[in-house]
């Protein structure tokens, strides 16, 4: 957007250590820095590389964006690292020109600064003013108050094979049926549900432009098979320990591994329970059960196809490439979950949903991913990668602060029980932070640094 709007650009790319940013800025003389945080522990390293410009006696703007960041996240916790220059949160990509052109001109950039730390110093006065209207258990009244599910009278479903399964060069045909486009046109900051967006009033006309060029450029991934598509799933006998955990076995029975979750600790409505993704796995001592888990990409050649565009100067099919690369993804990891639900685990072989109903999750059986709200912890991450042996099986690969590269890529786990369900663990208490470090073998700081969003404290 910035590069369409006679800004020059040095993109360099994700995953970016603070040193090689702060480096690269010196050596090319910059006007300002830009961060974009798309997982969670980007927060703390965006307040890094904040500190580390302030250590260092740079003197240019900062500006901060993403979908992990926000207006009170910037206030609250990066302004305060960086007093040489400005700060700026910026909400969306469309935002970006007119923040940088106001930062870059020497007639509006003072009254404009000027007004940010003004706004930041309310938006932090209002959060340290907010009352926690939510009350938080102690960990143990938590767990007291977990989801209670009747294990006697349920029979665990057997999956047709137990480890790893790989998929290779997937048929990217057999993808574009159930892509959800919804989130390809919020790419594009165009908001509206698909496919009414396309007669919307306001953005019809140019949602259906938009979509008329993806399609084209999708025929052409497809035909020409421009993009890999790759998977690897598998699955392994479990059960619930710890009442958090669970505990994975090779064929044998032998404990092969131990997946450490987070329980809600909100004090519930109507002895509503405080859920925990273990809680949908049998105890042990109980009855065998089993749970699976999965990684898909369809980025494979997305960065180079991107580059190309980009060595054009053609930045709109540069995005356009990675936004479809995205909804393949995507649709990969729903095309294997319906596969893994009728054929690989079968519980449900009699399924007959259409692409609405898919993208509605009216299905039995939930893939709550690593890092999101079910599952935050993104380094759960890492158990899986060698469970799968995910990057020999796919070519995904983690970087040191979990995220997947390529980007378009899923992961997550596979639980079958009918009542399993997606939900938000939300705040929680130092003592299940304890908790989990000691189930870890870690240490607390460890924790809290992975887990700083879900603190209901500060470490």
């Amino acid at each position: 957007v910035l590069q369409c709007n006679n800004f020059e650009v040095i993109d360099m790319g994700v995953m970016v250590h603070c040193d090689d940013i702060l480096k690269k800025a010196r050596e090319e003389n910059v006007d300002m820095i830009g961060l974009s945080g798309l997982i969670t522990p980007s927060l703390d390293e965006m307040m890094h590389v904040a500190s580390e410009m302030q250590r260092r006696g740079f003197d240019i703007p900062l500006m901060i964006g993403g979908a992990t960041t926000s207006k009170a996240h910037t206030a609250v916790k990066i302004e305060p690292q960086y007093s040489n220059n400005a700060v700026v949160y910026v909400p969306d990509a469309s935002r970006s020109v007119t923040v940088a052109s106001r930062l870059a001109t020497p007639s509006l950039r003072d009254d404009y600064v000027a007004g940010i730390r003004e706004e930041y110093i309310k938006v932090r006065e209002r959060t340290a003013k907010r009352p926690n209207n939510k009350k938080v258990l102690s960990y143990p009244d938590a767990v007291a108050n977990k989801l209670q599910l009747d294990w006697e009278g349920y029979t665990p479903p057997v999956p047709s094979f137990t480890g790893c399964k790989t998929l290779a060069d997937i048929d990217l045909q057999q993808l574009v049926d159930t892509i959800d486009w919804t989130p390809f046109f919020i790419t594009w900051e165009l908001s509206g549900k698909f496919p009414r967006i396309l007669e919307d009033e306001v953005v019809g006309e140019q949602a259906r432009e938009l979509y008329d060029n993806a399609r084209e450029m999708l025929r052409d991934i497809v035909d020409n098979k421009l993009l890999s598509a790759r998977a690897v799933f598998g699955f392994w006998p479990a059960n619930q320990i710890n009442d958090d955990d669970i505990e994975l076995y090779d064929d044998q029975g032998k404990p092969r591994a131990v997946l450490h979750h987070l329980r809600q600790q909100n004090e519930k409505p109507d002895k509503k329970p405080n859920l925990c993704l273990a809680d949908f796995v049998a105890p042990k001592g109980t009855k065998p059960d089993y749970i699976g888990g999965f990684v898909v990409t369809a980025g494979i050649n997305a960065e180079e196809l991107s580059k190309r565009y980009e060595a054009q100067h053609d930045d709109y099919n540069a995005i356009m490439v990675k936004a479809l690369a995205d909804r393949l993804a995507e649709s990969l990891a729903e095309y294997l979950h319906r596969e893994v639900r009728t054929r690989y685990w079968g519980y449900s072989s009699d399924e007959s949903l259409d692409n609405n109903a898919l993208i509605r999750e009216r299905y039995r059986g939930i893939r709550p991913a690593p890092g999101y709200p079910a599952c935050p912890d993104h380094t759960e991450k890492g158990t899986l990668f060698d469970l799968l042996d995910a990057q020999a099986a796919t070519g995904v690969k983690l970087t040191d602060s979990y995220a997947m590269f390529p980007a378009a890529s899923v992961s997550g786990w596979y639980f079958s029980h009918p009542e399993s369900q997606y939900f938000a663990v939300g705040k929680i208490g130092s003592d299940q932070v304890e908790s989990v470090a000691r189930r870890k073998g870690g240490s607390v700081k460890e924790a809290e640094k992975w887990l700083r969003p879900n603190l209901n404290y500060e470490p």
